[in-house]
């Protein structure tokens, strides 16, 4: 079973080492329980392939209504889509406003699934596709790590022993690189320029390795969906 502190583990990339905060045995947990719900609703009396509609799947588990809360909370934060915007006060107010003025083949998906459970660590993983017209959809992705004994999403700064937030990303560029030769963009100069490494706040704490996933037009084009770079322990 893991400890109540975050998890402690070497991350070695070439000879670059970076502590991560806490200690990690490796001993199956029970399955949560959790349930899934989906909703998918369009605009009353509307019918055939054009209807706007929005569609929420989510999940709740049993016995952790904070981590229920975070999921609601973070749910809703992802229909913001631009400055104006202003947070729902639930995913139903947000069905219902949307609707209301959405024109024919708009859509909205909202997706908050189970990524990954090790030990007390649960890694949900968020997903969204928001299309209002034009040659293609926004998708937007996030994560939440979370310890059922601290009872909290955990972050970075939990995670890394104080002051190795600099080599953790000086790790996560050496696995850039390496994505762009697996991606055969390395000898691509105006790839490389026009697209550098960057932070991103999507960050996964998997068993076996971090996983930093990216927004589309961040480190690559729409084209290349969401990259992902993998940091292994």
């Amino acid at each position: 079973m893991y400890p109540t502190a975050p998890i402690r583990n070497l991350l070695i990339m070439g000879s670059l080492l970076v502590l991560l905060n806490g200690c990690q045995h490796f001993v199956s947990e029970p399955p949560v329980k959790v349930d899934q719900t989906v909703t998918e609703h369009r605009p009353q009396g509307c019918e055939g392939d054009s209807c706007p509609l929005v569609n929420v799947d989510t999940l709740t588990f049993a016995d952790e209504p904070e981590l229920n809360r975070l999921i609601d909370a973070r749910l809703r934060r992802m229909t913001i889509n631009g400055p104006d915007d202003r947070l729902p006060a639930s995913l139903q107010d947000y069905q219902q406003r949307f609707l209301s003025t959405a024109e024919p083949g708009w859509s909205s998906y909202l997706q908050a699934k189970l990524r990954e459970q090790h030990g007390d660590i649960l890694v949900v993983e968020f997903s969204s596709y928001l299309y209002v017209g034009g040659a293609h959809g926004m998708p937007g992705r996030g994560f939440i790590n979370y310890d059922r004994e601290l009872n909290r999403e955990l972050r970075l700064e939990d995670l890394l022993i104080p002051g190795q937030e600099g080599n953790f990303w000086r790790v996560a560029r050496q696995a850039h690189q390496r994505w762009l030769v697996e991606n055969e963009h390395d000898q691509d100069a105006e790839f490389v320029e026009f697209w550098p490494f960057q932070q991103t706040p999507h960050i996964a704490l998997l068993k076996d390795q971090v996983l930093l996933k990216y927004d589309v037009y961040s480190i690559a084009p729409y084209s290349s969906g969401h990259p992902e770079l993998l940091i292994p322990f």
